[in-house]
């Protein structure tokens, strides 16, 4: 490299840290590979017509939707969604009280900007969402990481965590939780655990991120009450996005919180992008006015339902053998596997010659190590017959390389 640029680079970029998943795509995407890797939704779900029919909206109201839009949002998409979520929510949240954002991971970034000095902490499950922990590590941040199990983050840890961290003069800036069909674990926090969290924020002085992107699509069971929905001193953001409701591509999502914090994100939005893309919220705006979110929402979960059972009906034929466990997610994109005394990293370049891909655990957990036996695969993208193929080789990958090296 250039030293002209390698000399003037700041500390942040110089300390960085990528996504492993986005440097993995020039492998992933050899001619034959059955991917598991990437948490992509399923172009053949993709609502195309429906949303095609709002296109009317830029021949009607083009002059101002073509102008620059204000850093807060395009009011009637706030409007439907301060109602649609009321339910999730507990109240009908007012228009100060959120913000529409370019995807849910840039209020991952807004909140880092407005919450994270260099050196601060944050306290996340263990393992957790890897963009989340990419931002907050370029932002300067450090983790404290708390176990999980099938009910999610094993909240009655945090007072010890917390104490202990405090005694030793660190400081904690929040707590960040995937609560629903959770990134990468699979697991959703029980309704005891997210009260539990509640009475720890307010005793403890930590605000709450509560990270929602999946929570909609439930394939089985009640909807469960937002850990928002419980903190009567407003202590928890929640964020939500459309990537996973209706298309990635729209880049769309919000983030919900008392008005204090959401105009403290407001402003570093106006410093990052001015606002997000007016016209691509006034088209999903219209998607969702006419009725089509509602209606669209059975489809995706009746297809990604059918693809999670194909996926655990070839685990249990072709993994549970060979003593590898998991979560059975009740929702959501993904499973997370624990492989006794087979390292994932090792596994990975076995699965790689087979042509099948998955992610290795190490990069998600914020406890280093933690996650060297754990994998993390997607069944959202693959038919079921792709499933089952993948997963046989999978465990193919696995018998070789617990095969005794021949000399």
């Amino acid at each position: 490299m250039s030293g002209i640029w390698q000399d003037n680079f700041s500390f942040i970029a110089k300390n960085n840290r990528p996504s492993p998943i986005r440097e993995m795509l020039a492998v992933i995407k050899q001619p034959g590979m059955i991917s598991f890797a990437g948490g992509m939704p399923a172009p053949e779900v993709f609502p195309v017509d429906q949303f095609y029919e709002g296109v009317h909206i830029l021949k009607d109201q083009g002059k101002d939707l073509l102008q620059y839009g204000t850093t807060e949002g395009y009011p009637p998409l706030k409007e439907f969604l301060a109602s649609w979520t009321a339910p999730r929510m507990g109240r009908k949240v007012g228009p100060d009280e959120m913000l529409i954002t370019t995807g849910s991971q840039q209020a991952l970034d807004l909140f880092a900007w407005s919450m994270i000095d260099k050196g601060d902490y944050i306290i996340t499950e263990d393992p957790s969402y890897l963009a989340a922990l990419t931002v907050f590590f370029n932002h300067g941040g450090s983790f404290l990481g708390v176990p999980t199990d099938p009910d999610g983050m094993q909240v009655e840890l945090l007072p010890g965590i917390i104490e202990k961290a405090r005694s030793e003069g660190k400081k904690i800036k929040f707590i960040y939780t995937i609560v629903n069909f959770h990134n990468p674990g699979g697991s959703t926090m029980s309704v005891d655990r997210r009260k539990m969290l509640v009475e720890i924020s307010k005793k403890y002085n930590i605000p709450i991120f509560e990270d929602d992107p999946y929570g909609y699509v439930r394939y089985e069971g009640e909807h469960l009450p937002s850990i928002f929905s419980f903190h009567d001193e407003g202590g928890v953001i929640y964020a939500g996005s459309f990537s996973k409701i209706l298309s990635p591509g729209t880049r769309v999502g919000w983030v919900t919180g008392p008005k204090e914090i959401i105009r403290n994100l407001t402003v570093f939005k106006q410093g990052t992008d001015l606002c997000s893309s007016t016209i691509t919220q006034a088209l999903v705006a219209e998607y969702c006015v006419n009725g089509h979110l509602d209606r669209h929402l059975p489809v995706i979960i009746d297809n990604y339902r059918i693809k999670r059972d194909a996926m655990e009906k070839s685990f249990e034929k072709h993994l549970s053998p060979l003593g590898i466990t998991w979560v059975k997610p009740q929702g959501g994109f993904f499973y997370w596997l624990k492989f006794p005394n087979v390292n994932t990293n090792d596994l990975f370049k076995k699965a790689i010659d087979k042509k099948v891909a998955f992610v290795p655990g190490d990069p998600f957990c914020p406890t280093q190590g933690s996650g060297i036996h754990n994998a993390r695969l997607c069944y959202t993208f693959p038919s079921p017959e792709t499933i089952e193929e993948g997963v046989k080789r999978l465990a193919e990958a696995v018998t070789e390389l617990a095969l005794p090296a021949v000399h």
